[in-house]
């Protein structure tokens, strides 16, 4: 990913929520997002050059169609000594089509190599098929839960976590 992606994944990341959430995040919450306030942030990520967090993108025939992102295990302001999967977004129109199984792979290869010894990610509890999806790749829930706050309401997230010597990623 370069900068020049962030405005693309921004709409990837926004339109992601807005289709795949309702629901399970209050809808005054979705209909706030803003792909432009979404992608300053990530110019500002950018900028701040932090080297620990890595940024893929998926292209199909030049236009960016998928995102993800990983780096450090956030234990509070701590980073520990696993790795964390904190984002994976297919555009809409290209959900179920691969792009997001291409894209954990990439991110599960770069954790080993980096030598991470787990993958952890949250999940929202209630999105079935987002922890079908993590678990045909091998991730299982760890016990660990905890709210994600959505405009005063909370929405209960539960942890993943997959060893990086073997395994598959789908």
């Amino acid at each position: 990913m370069t900068v020049a992606d962030c405005d693309r994944v921004a709409e990837i990341r926004v339109r992601g929520w807005q289709t795949a959430y309702p629901g399970l995040v209050p809808r005054s919450y979705l209909d706030a997002m803003s792909v432009t306030e979404d992608a300053e942030r990530r110019r500002r990520h950018f900028a701040s050059g932090d080297s620990r967090i890595v940024h893929l993108v998926a292209e199909r025939g030049g236009e960016v169609i998928g995102w993800a992102c990983h780096g450090p295990y956030r234990d509070g302001e701590v980073r520990t000594a696993d790795a964390e999967l904190y984002a994976i977004y297919a555009h809409p129109e290209h959900v179920g089509t691969g792009v997001g199984r291409a894209l954990l792979r990439e991110s599960t290869t770069r954790c080993t190599a980096d030598g991470y010894p787990r993958m952890l990610l949250w999940v929202l509890k209630k999105n079935t098929g987002a922890r079908r999806f993590y678990e045909r790749a091998g991730f299982r829930p760890d016990g660990a839960e905890e709210p994600f706050e959505a405009n005063g309401y909370a929405v209960p997230e539960v942890r993943y976590a997959r060893a990086m010597s073997g395994g598959g990623a789908g």
